[in-house]
Protein backbone atom coordinates (compact mmCIF):
# COMPACT_ATOMS: atom_id res chain seq x y z
CA UNK A 1 0.00 0.00 0.00
CA UNK A 2 2.72 2.11 0.87
CA UNK A 3 4.28 1.68 -2.20
CA UNK A 4 1.03 2.15 -4.59
CA UNK A 5 0.76 5.85 -2.66
CA UNK A 6 4.50 6.55 -3.43
CA UNK A 7 4.36 6.33 -7.16
CA UNK A 8 2.04 9.10 -7.93
CA UNK A 9 4.15 11.56 -5.54
CA UNK A 10 7.45 10.18 -7.21
CA UNK A 11 5.25 11.01 -10.63
CA UNK A 12 4.33 14.89 -9.59
CA UNK A 13 8.14 15.19 -8.17
CA UNK A 14 9.83 14.03 -11.18
CA UNK A 15 7.14 16.18 -13.44
CA UNK A 16 8.05 18.88 -11.54
CA UNK A 17 11.92 18.25 -12.60
CA UNK A 18 11.17 17.87 -16.09
CA UNK A 19 11.73 21.13 -16.83
CA UNK A 20 15.45 20.76 -16.24
CA UNK A 21 15.78 17.80 -18.43
CA UNK A 22 15.72 17.89 -22.44
CA UNK A 23 12.38 16.29 -23.69
CA UNK A 24 15.20 13.69 -25.52
CA UNK A 25 16.62 12.27 -21.99
CA UNK A 26 15.37 9.19 -20.61
CA UNK A 27 13.71 10.90 -17.68
CA UNK A 28 11.87 13.26 -19.67
CA UNK A 29 10.26 9.93 -21.70
CA UNK A 30 9.60 7.56 -18.31
CA UNK A 31 7.75 10.28 -16.59
CA UNK A 32 6.03 11.50 -19.89
CA UNK A 33 5.17 7.98 -20.76
CA UNK A 34 3.46 7.95 -16.99
CA UNK A 35 1.53 11.16 -17.26
CA UNK A 36 0.59 10.22 -21.29
CA UNK A 37 -0.06 6.60 -20.79
CA UNK A 38 -0.88 5.21 -17.60
CA UNK A 39 -3.63 6.24 -14.44
CA UNK A 40 -1.06 7.93 -12.81
CA UNK A 41 -1.41 10.71 -15.28
CA UNK A 42 -5.40 11.40 -13.92
CA UNK A 43 -4.03 10.80 -10.48
CA UNK A 44 -1.82 13.77 -11.16
CA UNK A 45 -4.63 16.08 -13.32
CA UNK A 46 -7.02 15.72 -9.86
CA UNK A 47 -3.61 16.49 -7.58
CA UNK A 48 -3.29 19.44 -9.86
CA UNK A 49 -6.92 20.62 -10.02
CA UNK A 50 -7.11 20.33 -5.79
CA UNK A 51 -4.01 21.83 -5.14
CA UNK A 52 -4.83 24.75 -7.18
CA UNK A 53 -8.49 24.88 -5.75
CA UNK A 54 -7.10 24.75 -1.77
CA UNK A 55 -4.65 27.62 -2.92
CA UNK A 56 -7.03 30.04 -4.60
CA UNK A 57 -9.96 31.67 -3.57
CA UNK A 58 -10.37 32.86 -7.56
CA UNK A 59 -10.49 31.31 -10.98
CA UNK A 60 -6.92 32.91 -12.70
CA UNK A 61 -8.64 34.82 -14.82
CA UNK A 62 -11.72 37.01 -14.94
CA UNK A 63 -13.00 36.27 -17.85
CA UNK A 64 -15.83 37.90 -20.62
CA UNK A 65 -18.06 35.93 -22.65
CA UNK A 66 -17.87 36.97 -26.53
CA UNK A 67 -21.52 37.19 -27.66
CA UNK A 68 -22.45 38.38 -31.36
CA UNK A 69 -25.47 37.44 -33.49
CA UNK A 70 -26.52 34.55 -31.24
CA UNK A 71 -23.36 33.05 -30.61
CA UNK A 72 -21.47 32.78 -27.27
CA UNK A 73 -18.66 31.97 -26.81
CA UNK A 74 -17.43 31.58 -22.69
CA UNK A 75 -13.67 31.39 -21.86
CA UNK A 76 -13.77 28.79 -18.61
CA UNK A 77 -10.76 29.31 -17.05
CA UNK A 78 -9.21 25.97 -15.44
CA UNK A 79 -6.45 25.45 -12.56
CA UNK A 80 -3.63 27.44 -12.83
CA UNK A 81 -3.29 28.76 -16.53
CA UNK A 82 -5.57 26.79 -18.98
CA UNK A 83 -9.29 27.36 -20.62
CA UNK A 84 -11.40 25.48 -21.27
CA UNK A 85 -14.80 26.83 -24.03
CA UNK A 86 -18.44 26.67 -23.88
CA UNK A 87 -20.16 27.44 -27.41
CA UNK A 88 -23.53 28.80 -26.85
CA UNK A 89 -26.45 28.56 -29.65
CA UNK A 90 -28.68 31.20 -28.03
CA UNK A 91 -31.34 30.28 -30.14
CA UNK A 92 -31.59 26.80 -29.19
CA UNK A 93 -29.72 26.41 -26.26
CA UNK A 94 -27.89 24.24 -27.71
CA UNK A 95 -24.01 23.94 -26.38
CA UNK A 96 -20.80 22.38 -26.89
CA UNK A 97 -17.36 22.31 -24.61
CA UNK A 98 -13.98 21.94 -25.99
CA UNK A 99 -11.06 20.43 -23.59
CA UNK A 100 -13.29 20.50 -20.42
CA UNK A 101 -10.62 19.47 -18.02
CA UNK A 102 -12.51 20.36 -14.50
CA UNK A 103 -15.78 18.37 -14.49
CA UNK A 104 -17.10 19.93 -11.28
CA UNK A 105 -16.34 24.02 -12.93
CA UNK A 106 -17.62 22.60 -16.18
CA UNK A 107 -20.83 21.58 -14.52
CA UNK A 108 -21.45 24.73 -13.04
CA UNK A 109 -21.25 27.09 -15.97
CA UNK A 110 -23.48 24.74 -17.52
CA UNK A 111 -25.85 25.22 -14.99
CA UNK A 112 -25.66 28.47 -14.94
CA UNK A 113 -26.01 28.90 -18.47
CA UNK A 114 -29.11 26.82 -18.60
CA UNK A 115 -28.12 24.96 -21.58
CA UNK A 116 -28.01 21.50 -23.41
CA UNK A 117 -25.00 19.88 -23.49
CA UNK A 118 -24.57 18.14 -26.45
CA UNK A 119 -20.90 17.33 -27.27
CA UNK A 120 -17.16 17.48 -26.22
CA UNK A 121 -14.68 18.63 -28.79
CA UNK A 122 -11.46 17.50 -27.04
CA UNK A 123 -8.19 18.71 -28.96
CA UNK A 124 -5.53 16.46 -27.54
CA UNK A 125 -4.74 13.34 -24.82
CA UNK A 126 -2.99 15.86 -21.87
CA UNK A 127 -4.90 15.76 -18.67
CA UNK A 128 -5.52 19.17 -18.34
CA UNK A 129 -7.18 19.35 -22.03
CA UNK A 130 -9.00 15.80 -21.55
CA UNK A 131 -9.70 15.27 -17.79
CA UNK A 132 -13.04 15.85 -17.67
CA UNK A 133 -14.69 13.56 -20.43
CA UNK A 134 -15.35 10.91 -18.28
CA UNK A 135 -17.06 12.35 -15.58
CA UNK A 136 -18.80 14.73 -17.84
CA UNK A 137 -20.12 11.42 -19.53
CA UNK A 138 -21.40 9.71 -16.55
CA UNK A 139 -23.28 13.30 -15.67
CA UNK A 140 -24.33 14.21 -19.23
CA UNK A 141 -25.49 10.16 -20.87
CA UNK A 142 -25.37 9.75 -24.39
CA UNK A 143 -22.91 12.84 -24.89
CA UNK A 144 -20.71 12.74 -27.65
CA UNK A 145 -17.27 12.91 -27.31
CA UNK A 146 -14.84 13.76 -30.57
CA UNK A 147 -11.23 13.70 -30.63
CA UNK A 148 -8.78 11.75 -33.00
CA UNK A 149 -7.79 8.32 -32.59
CA UNK A 150 -4.64 8.36 -32.52
CA UNK A 151 -4.28 10.29 -29.17
CA UNK A 152 -6.18 7.89 -26.85
CA UNK A 153 -8.32 10.37 -26.00
CA UNK A 154 -10.70 9.21 -22.82
CA UNK A 155 -14.31 8.10 -23.70
CA UNK A 156 -14.09 8.81 -26.81
CA UNK A 157 -17.54 7.89 -28.40
CA UNK A 158 -16.66 9.60 -32.10
CA UNK A 159 -13.01 9.91 -33.61
CA UNK A 160 -12.40 12.77 -35.73
CA UNK A 161 -10.02 12.75 -39.09
CA UNK A 162 -8.76 16.10 -40.68
CA UNK A 163 -11.78 17.97 -42.19
CA UNK A 164 -14.42 16.09 -40.76
CA UNK A 165 -17.52 17.92 -39.98
CA UNK A 166 -18.77 18.03 -36.71
CA UNK A 167 -22.44 19.50 -36.35
CA UNK A 168 -25.02 20.23 -33.53
CA UNK A 169 -28.30 22.01 -34.38
CA UNK A 170 -26.20 25.45 -36.06
CA UNK A 171 -23.27 24.88 -34.76
CA UNK A 172 -20.77 23.51 -37.18
CA UNK A 173 -17.29 23.09 -36.58
CA UNK A 174 -14.15 21.51 -38.60
CA UNK A 175 -11.73 19.42 -37.55
CA UNK A 176 -8.21 19.97 -38.45
CA UNK A 177 -5.13 17.51 -37.97
CA UNK A 178 -2.46 19.24 -36.35
CA UNK A 179 -0.11 17.03 -35.22
CA UNK A 180 3.34 18.54 -33.49
CA UNK A 181 2.27 19.15 -29.58
CA UNK A 182 1.02 15.27 -29.85
CA UNK A 183 0.70 12.70 -32.84
CA UNK A 184 -3.02 13.04 -32.51
CA UNK A 185 -3.39 17.05 -31.85
CA UNK A 186 -6.52 18.29 -33.41
CA UNK A 187 -8.15 21.66 -33.48
CA UNK A 188 -11.62 22.99 -34.20
CA UNK A 189 -12.90 25.34 -36.74
CA UNK A 190 -16.53 26.98 -35.65
CA UNK A 191 -17.89 28.21 -38.62
CA UNK A 192 -19.40 31.95 -38.15
CA UNK A 193 -21.36 31.98 -41.16
CA UNK A 194 -24.88 30.58 -39.77
CA UNK A 195 -24.48 34.06 -36.86
CA UNK A 196 -22.90 36.27 -39.24
CA UNK A 197 -19.66 36.29 -37.20
CA UNK A 198 -16.19 35.38 -37.99
CA UNK A 199 -14.99 32.18 -37.71
CA UNK A 200 -13.38 30.75 -34.64
CA UNK A 201 -10.24 28.70 -33.81
CA UNK A 202 -10.17 26.68 -30.78
CA UNK A 203 -6.34 25.52 -30.93
CA UNK A 204 -5.53 23.60 -27.78
CA UNK A 205 -1.88 23.71 -27.50
CA UNK A 206 -0.93 24.31 -30.59
CA UNK A 207 -1.20 28.38 -31.13
CA UNK A 208 -1.42 30.81 -28.68
CA UNK A 209 -1.42 33.84 -27.97
CA UNK A 210 1.81 35.07 -29.71
CA UNK A 211 3.36 31.14 -29.07
CA UNK A 212 2.85 27.56 -29.96
CA UNK A 213 3.06 24.49 -28.07
CA UNK A 214 6.01 22.46 -27.15
CA UNK A 215 6.54 19.73 -29.93
CA UNK A 216 6.45 16.70 -27.02
CA UNK A 217 5.80 13.93 -29.77
CA UNK A 218 6.03 15.71 -33.19
CA UNK A 219 8.88 17.16 -35.16
CA UNK A 220 9.17 20.46 -36.05
CA UNK A 221 8.67 20.30 -39.64
CA UNK A 222 5.17 18.59 -38.76
CA UNK A 223 4.59 21.45 -35.91
CA UNK A 224 5.37 24.27 -38.87
CA UNK A 225 2.81 22.08 -41.60
CA UNK A 226 0.49 22.40 -38.76
CA UNK A 227 1.23 26.07 -38.07
CA UNK A 228 1.68 26.73 -41.74
CA UNK A 229 -2.04 25.28 -42.40
CA UNK A 230 -3.79 27.26 -39.68
CA UNK A 231 -1.83 30.93 -40.52
CA UNK A 232 -3.98 30.58 -43.99
CA UNK A 233 -7.01 30.90 -42.60
CA UNK A 234 -9.08 34.20 -42.80
CA UNK A 235 -7.55 36.43 -41.22
CA UNK A 236 -10.36 38.12 -38.91
CA UNK A 237 -10.33 34.14 -37.03
CA UNK A 238 -10.99 34.51 -33.64
CA UNK A 239 -8.22 32.43 -31.95
CA UNK A 240 -9.61 30.47 -28.46
CA UNK A 241 -5.95 29.34 -26.77
CA UNK A 242 -5.99 26.99 -24.40
CA UNK A 243 -3.73 28.38 -22.26
CA UNK A 244 -3.66 31.60 -20.76
CA UNK A 245 0.22 32.49 -21.50
CA UNK A 246 -0.12 35.63 -23.65
CA UNK A 247 1.85 38.17 -21.52
CA UNK A 248 5.33 35.73 -21.19
CA UNK A 249 4.91 34.80 -24.81
CA UNK A 250 4.83 38.43 -25.95
CA UNK A 251 7.81 39.12 -23.65
CA UNK A 252 9.95 36.47 -25.46
CA UNK A 253 8.55 37.60 -28.91
CA UNK A 254 10.32 40.94 -28.45
CA UNK A 255 13.47 39.52 -27.47
CA UNK A 256 13.26 38.05 -31.30
CA UNK A 257 12.34 41.40 -32.70
CA UNK A 258 12.83 43.79 -30.80
CA UNK A 259 12.05 46.65 -33.51
CA UNK A 260 8.27 45.03 -34.61
CA UNK A 261 5.39 47.75 -33.29
CA UNK A 262 3.13 45.35 -33.08
CA UNK A 263 4.47 43.22 -30.43
CA UNK A 264 4.56 45.93 -28.22
CA UNK A 265 1.92 47.76 -28.51
CA UNK A 266 0.19 44.09 -28.20
CA UNK A 267 2.06 43.84 -24.63
CA UNK A 268 0.95 46.75 -23.64
CA UNK A 269 -2.25 45.91 -24.31
CA UNK A 270 -2.24 42.55 -23.00
CA UNK A 271 -0.46 44.22 -19.51
CA UNK A 272 -3.42 46.24 -18.85
CA UNK A 273 -5.72 43.00 -19.20
CA UNK A 274 -3.58 41.75 -16.64
CA UNK A 275 -3.51 43.96 -13.92
CA UNK A 276 -7.30 43.01 -13.59
CA UNK A 277 -6.61 39.02 -14.34
CA UNK A 278 -8.75 39.83 -17.90
CA UNK A 279 -8.74 37.06 -19.98
CA UNK A 280 -6.27 37.57 -23.32
CA UNK A 281 -8.68 35.78 -25.83
CA UNK A 282 -9.42 36.00 -28.59
CA UNK A 283 -6.93 37.23 -30.93
CA UNK A 284 -6.75 36.91 -34.67
CA UNK A 285 -5.25 35.09 -36.84
CA UNK A 286 -4.04 38.44 -38.61
CA UNK A 287 -3.03 39.55 -35.45
CA UNK A 288 -1.10 36.56 -34.87
CA UNK A 289 0.46 36.97 -37.79
CA UNK A 290 2.23 40.36 -37.26
CA UNK A 291 3.84 39.71 -34.12
CA UNK A 292 3.98 35.75 -33.28
CA UNK A 293 7.44 34.29 -34.04
CA UNK A 294 5.83 31.00 -34.90
CA UNK A 295 4.28 32.13 -37.13
CA UNK A 296 6.71 34.53 -38.56
CA UNK A 297 9.39 31.37 -39.50
CA UNK A 298 10.17 33.34 -42.81
CA UNK A 299 10.69 36.66 -41.58
CA UNK A 300 14.44 37.67 -42.40
CA UNK A 301 14.57 38.90 -38.61
CA UNK A 302 13.46 35.94 -37.03
CA UNK A 303 15.64 34.19 -38.90
CA UNK A 304 18.89 36.26 -38.00
CA UNK A 305 17.68 36.17 -34.44
CA UNK A 306 18.01 32.85 -33.97
CA UNK A 307 21.31 32.79 -35.35
CA UNK A 308 20.48 31.11 -38.84
CA UNK A 309 21.21 32.09 -42.29
CA UNK A 310 18.54 33.33 -45.24
CA UNK A 311 18.54 30.40 -47.36
CA UNK A 312 17.74 30.17 -51.51
CA UNK A 313 13.78 29.35 -51.75
CA UNK A 314 14.02 25.94 -52.48
CA UNK A 315 15.58 25.36 -49.33
CA UNK A 316 12.93 27.19 -47.51
CA UNK A 317 11.18 24.45 -45.75
CA UNK A 318 14.03 22.89 -44.47
CA UNK A 319 15.03 26.56 -43.01
CA UNK A 320 11.97 27.48 -41.54
CA UNK A 321 11.45 23.85 -39.53
CA UNK A 322 15.17 24.50 -38.34
CA UNK A 323 14.36 28.00 -37.29
CA UNK A 324 11.02 26.52 -35.27
CA UNK A 325 13.17 24.37 -33.86
CA UNK A 326 14.91 27.10 -32.34
CA UNK A 327 12.68 29.24 -31.47
CA UNK A 328 10.89 26.55 -29.67
CA UNK A 329 14.14 25.38 -27.87
CA UNK A 330 14.93 28.99 -27.12
CA UNK A 331 11.43 29.57 -25.44
CA UNK A 332 11.45 26.55 -23.51
CA UNK A 333 14.50 28.57 -21.91
CA UNK A 334 13.03 31.95 -21.33
CA UNK A 335 12.32 33.12 -17.87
Amino acid sequence: MIILLAIPVAVFLAYKLLKWFPMTSTLFRIVYTLYTKTPLGYLFHLHQLNQYKSSHDQPHSNVTAWTCNGIKIIPIAICYDNYSYLIISLGNKQAVLVDPSDPDTIKEVVARENVKLEAILTTHKHWDHSGGNRALQAHFPGIAIYGSPIDNIPSLTHPVEDNDVIRTGSIKFTAIFTPGHTLGHTVYLLDGAPFDVPDSLFSGDLLFLSGCGQIFEGQPSEMLHSLQMISVLKDNTLLWPGHEYAAKNLMFALTIEPNNPFIRSKLDSVLALRTNKCNTCPSTIGEEKSYNPFLRTHITDVISAVGLDVLPPEQNENLHASVLKALRERKNNFK
